[in-house]
């Protein structure tokens, strides 16, 4: 089982880098551990360590809070430099392979980030649905520019689609006629232009990167904010029914009305309570608590 693998790949980098050492005389190396933000084997074994189990674990994606960041086209980007760090990966070609697949990420996000135009011009460029909507010539807007990141941001825009518009303006360009006599006017070849088109082996990723950046920084607040709800208590009338907590599973709600925890810190030690069902438990207790004070309030 994949659940017995990946605890066997942590236990056997573990035992190898501790028989090496031992061999060199040397002190026992740190353990090597993966953290939840780094990679779902980390909250598999986060999740047995801290909480047990009663029943077979199986690994699904709501266990882990950082999902959104857990995908399978930035694996090497989360985890080779880290197996480099514990001497788990000493291939150099594979390391080259990812310092420039690093660097062609970066450079394909910058591009994206200062390359704009105005948002008439996405729009008459792209369509108007897609990406203008009617909104895109209304007065006041005309003046108003877009980046190639922001316009991508947008619901079923794709990378393709928008590198397209890159490639075409700056071909575009190149037959335009300097403004001011003896401007120089730099000439790209087709070579340089094609190069506008993002490779396949980095396509996903930068697309991704942009489509859930303001979902990640949604996904780090909400983190932020229960990490900080720790010890905050939970009120002992509340009811736990699946009605008030729709996102939460039936087995979720079950636990917790068994339970019923005292405090956030010890709903987050219940085995098969993700720690996303606890961050929708802390917004309704706080928005509850908020509710029931205006009721106060407009009573008095």
């Amino acid at each position: 089982y994949e659940e017995a693998a990946a605890q066997g790949v942590v236990a056997g980098a573990n035992a190898g880098r501790a028989a090496g050492a031992a061999s060199r005389g040397e002190k026992p190396p740190p353990p090597f551990v993966m953290g939840r933000d780094e990679s779902y084997i980390g909250v598999l074994v986060d999740d047995l360590v801290t909480r047990g189990t009663e029943e077979p674990y199986r690994m699904f994606t709501s266990r882990a809070e950082y999902r959104i960041s857990l995908r399978a086209d930035n694996a090497d980007l989360r985890l080779t430099n880290k197996g480099v760090e514990y001497g788990l990966v000493t291939d150099t070609e594979r390391i080259a392979a990812l310092e420039s697949r690093e660097i062609l990420i970066g450079d394909r996000l910058d591009r994206l980030k200062n390359f704009n135009l105005f948002v008439t011009d996405w729009s008459d460029r792209g369509g108007a649905e897609l990406m203008g909507g009617a909104a895109a010539h209304k007065a006041g807007r005309q003046g108003n520019k877009k980046t190639a990141e922001q316009v991508l941001a947008m619901p079923h825009v794709t990378l393709q689609q928008v590198e397209s518009i890159i490639h075409d303006v700056q071909k575009e360009a190149q037959s335009a006629v300097p403004e001011k006599e003896g401007e120089e006017h730099i000439v790209l070849s087709d070579e340089e232009l094609k190069k506008v088109f993002s490779p396949m082996s980095v396509y996903d990723t930068v697309e991704a990167a942009v489509k859930y950046q303001s979902y990640m920084h949604r996904q780090h607040r909400d983190m932020e904010s229960w990490r900080k709800a720790q010890g905050i208590r939970i009120p002992a009338d509340l009811n736990y029914d699946h009605k008030s907590l729709s996102t939460l599973s039936k087995e979720e709600v079950e636990k917790l009305s068994t339970i019923k925890p005292t405090t956030f810190a010890e709903a987050s030690q219940i085995s098969g309570v993700t720690p996303q069902s606890l961050v929708y438990l802390y917004h309704f207790v706080t928005r509850r608590s908020k509710q029931r004070d205006q009721q106060k309030q407009e009573v008095q």
